[in-house]
C-alpha cells in the first residue's frame, strides 16, 4: 500500500474506534469548559494578588484536558492489541515502520487540530472575566501559550500512544499515566525541587505562563516534554518492530 493509502486507513480506523470521538472531544470541553467557568466564578478578584499569572489563569482546566488527549493517544494504539487486530493491520501493511507512523501521525494530527481550538478558546472564553488584567491575543506570551499549549496536548497524546506500543496494553498505560500526572507529579513537585521541573508534564506546561514557576523557558520545557515523547515513540517503534504480532 502507498504511504497515502495507509494514512487514509489509520484515519478510518482511528475515526470509526469507539470512544476516540468523545474523548477528543473531552479535551475541548474539560480545559475550556474549566477555564471559562473558574475564571467567570472568580472574575478580576484573583487580579491583584501577587503570584496571579493572567496567562496560566486562562489555561487551568489544561491540567483535566490533558488527561483526554492521554487517553485518545492510548485508545488510537490500544485498539490493535484487541482481538488480534494487529495481525491483520500488518497483514495489509508488512512495512512497520510505516504502519506505525501513519497511526502516530493521525493521533499527533487529530490531537493537534483540537488542541489549537481548545487553547484558543479557552484563552479568548477565559480572558473575558479578566477584566483589565487580560491579555490580548496579538501579547506575544499569548500567541505563544496558545500554539503551545497546542502542542504540548499533541506530545502527551504522542506519549500515550507510544508507551501503549511499548506495553499493549491501553488499561496498563492509563493506571500509569493518570495517577502519575494528578498525584505522583503534584507530590514530586513539592518534595523534589527543581528535578520534577523535567517530568513531561510540568515541563511542558511552563509554555502555558508568562512567568514561569520553574527554571526551564517555556519553549525549552515543551522541548523536555518532546524529547520525552520521542523516547516513548522510538521505544514503541522498537517494540513493534522486535515482538511478534
Amino acid at each position: 500500500m502507498s504511504t497515502a493509502a495507509v494514512l487514509r486507513s489509520e484515519w478510518i480506523k482511528i475515526r470509526t474506534l469507539r470512544g476516540t470521538a468523545w474523548s477528543l472531544l473531552a479535551v475541548f470541553l474539560l480545559t475550556a469548559g474549566f477555564a471559562v467557568a473558574a475564571n467567570a466564578a472568580t472574575g478580576d478578584s484573583e487580579t491583584h494578588s501577587a503570584d496571579f499569572d493572567p496567562l496560566f489563569s486562562v489555561f487551568l482546566g489544561l491540567n483535566l484536558g490533558q488527561i483526554a488527549a492521554i487517553s485518545f493517544g492510548t485508545m488510537a494504539m490500544s485498539s490493535e492489541y484487541q482481538g488480534g487486530a494487529i495481525r491483520a493491520s500488518l497483514t495489509v501493511v508488512p512495512n512497520r515502520g510505516l504502519f506505525y507512523a501513519a497511526k502516530l501521525a493521525n493521533v499527533a494530527g487529530l490531537a493537534l487540530a483540537m488542541g489549537l481550538v481548545t487553547t484558543f478558546v479557552s484563552f479568548l472564553g477565559g480572558s473575558a472575566f479578566l477584566g483589565d488584567a487580560a491579555l490580548s491575543l496579538g501579547d506575544g506570551d499569548a500567541l505563544r501559550a496558545c500554539l503551545g499549549g497546542a502542542v504540548y496536548l499533541a506530545l502527551m497524546a504522542l506519549f500515550a500512544a507510544g508507551l501503549t506500543a511499548v506495553l499493549r496494553s491501553g488499561l496498563a498505560v492509563l493506571s500509569i499515566l493518570i495517577p502519575f500526572i494528578l498525584i505522583v507529579s503534584m507530590v514530586l513537585g513539592e518534595t523534589s525541587g527543581s528535578l520534577a521541573d523535567y517530568l513531561p508534564d510540568r515541563a511542558g506546561q511552563q509554555v502555558l505562563y508568562m512567568d514561569p514557576p520553574s527554571d526551564l523557558a517555556p519553549l525549552a520545557g515543551l522541548g523536555v516534554t518532546a524529547l520525552w515523547t520521542g523516547a516513548a515513540v522510538v521505544a514503541g517503534w522498537w517494540s513493534l518492530r522486535q515482538r511478534d504480532a
